[in-house]
């Protein structure tokens, strides 16, 4: 159980990341302020309902019995953390921390951030499937 819902999870990840996120949000969700943190939080959203429709076919076609409480915190959880990783700084923190400035200057912190994001997702899947 724990691979499909880490692949339903990432799945709704990309989804919401990628086609569902507006240039809007994208442009705006690591701005300081009220501005900030509402296309944060939107975005952050878009994540716990995409991964909320996806966990539920998941039940539905596979026969899973993911009791509501579980999966409400699951589903927090991947909102929480990828809105606090899409603020930018605990990025950009780790990687000045560790050595990693170049890079991050240079296009890495981008795939940091991603890194972060599939590791909320996975100890997401653990939870539920434990």
């Amino acid at each position: 159980m724990f691979a499909d819902l880490a692949f339903l999870l990432y799945l709704g990840h990309l989804i919401a990341d990628y086609p569902l996120q507006t240039d809007h949000q994208a442009g705006h969700k690591a701005l300081p302020g009220l501005a900030g943190w509402r296309a944060n939080l939107s975005h952050a959203a878009t994540h716990v309902l995409a991964c909320g429709l996806l966990l539920a076919l998941g039940a539905a076609v596979l026969g899973w019995r993911l009791p509501l409480l579980p999966a409400t915190a699951a589903l927090l959880w991947i909102g929480g953390t990828h809105a606090v990783i899409d603020r930018r700084w605990p990025v950009r923190w780790w990687m000045t921390h560790t050595g990693q400035s170049a890079w991050a200057d240079s296009g890495g912190a981008a795939h940091v951030d991603q890194t972060a994001h599939i590791a909320a997702l996975v100890v997401a899947a653990l939870f539920l499937s434990a």
